[in-house]
């Protein structure tokens, strides 16, 4: 073989695998709706979780995926945001902004494949109509059943037996807060408490409703997971401080920012797992043969600092079944 001749044949060997290499790795589009502004360091850590998780799984940023990120989808917002994001043409959309977002997505589209990570009640509000198989272009991750609620409830007795009187915070344009309030009827009467519950939908409506109910003695919150309540978290449990209410709350983030005591899944683990569904559609599975999963790690979570604060003495027992204790 001449040399020159020699020397294209390894130039084509080297250039072919580059060739398809490029072929391979084409840009892909991945939409990601979350339900807080961008800024809040919640939702960064869980879209750090969801990036991290998709460059695990081969699906790195600049090189062969490009990610869309709008927020602030909460309540009346997010036909404006979902709107922007369909618009982009993503082939796949993860949306992490509870009932409003998925609601309006399944609104504006009913062709890209949508990927929601904490979505209560999925077949409630309509979304879906299995949980084992989704049906049309939307599974995903929901983060507990309305049930879990009967357990909020029972703890907020167990760290403040004195309760009589549990404030359910609740958005009321969210139809999840419906459901939360109906599963702990069931069992409010032979816990000797009387529900009522506080409808709020911003900052105001926070002070307003949780000041009016501490009026009465033998008070304490039930705090329900919505848009409203993730976003004034910090603001929720300064009132319940400042008023001396005991306080139940769905996720660890609530405690670590002074929430008395809570009670979820593992939030991050569900946008890791979330990563995991968006892979499988880029790689050419449908959302009708991904079944939607539950949670499979819970964590309780006290904050001793703010039960001081509040005067109460928390349980040895209860301390000692807790994953976190904040001191």
């Amino acid at each position: 073989m001449r040399r020159r001749d020699f020397i294209a044949v390894i130039a084509g060997s080297v250039a072919w695998p580059l060739a398809v290499r490029a072929q391979q790795e084409r840009m892909r589009r991945i939409g990601l709706l979350i339900g807080q502004p961008a800024s809040d360091p919640e939702y960064q850590l869980r879209t750090t979780a969801f990036r991290e998780e998709l460059g695990r799984l081969g699906w790195i940023e600049g090189r062969n995926a490009q990610l869309k990120i709008v927020g602030g989808a909460v309540a009346g917002e997010a036909r404006r945001h979902v709107m922007e994001l369909v618009a982009s043409s993503p082939e796949v959309i993860m949306a992490a902004a509870g009932s409003p977002g998925v609601l309006a997505l399944q609104q504006a589209t009913q062709t890209i494949p949508v990927v929601f990570a904490n979505l209560t009640d999925p077949v409630g509000v309509g979304v879906v109509t299995s949980l084992s198989r989704p049906s049309g272009n939307i599974t995903g991750f929901m983060p507990f059943e309305y049930g879990i609620s009967v357990k909020w409830l029972e703890l907020l007795k167990e760290i403040d037996p004195r309760v009589r009187r549990a404030g359910i915070l609740r958005d009321p344009t969210n139809p999840t807060g419906i459901g939360f309030l109906a599963a702990m009827q069931g069992v409010a009467p032979s816990l000797g408490v009387e529900l009522v519950a506080l409808n709020i939908k911003n900052a105001d409506d926070v002070e307003r409703s949780v000041s009016d109910f501490a009026r009465d003695p033998n008070g304490g919150l039930v705090v329900t997971l919505t848009g409203v309540t993730i976003l004034h978290r910090a603001l929720i449990a300064a009132q319940a401080t400042k008023h001396r209410l005991a306080a139940v709350y769905p996720h660890r983030f609530f405690a670590a920012n002074g929430g008395l005591i809570s009670y979820g899944p593992d939030v991050v683990d569900q946008f890791r797992r979330a990563a995991g569904y968006v892979d499988r559609i880029l790689r050419g599975e449908k959302p009708i043969d991904l079944p939607v999963q539950a949670p499979t790690k819970y964590e309780l979570a006290i904050n001793l600092k703010t039960a001081k604060e509040l005067g109460l003495t928390v349980p040895l027992i209860l301390q000692q079944r807790a994953d976190e204790v904040i001191e």
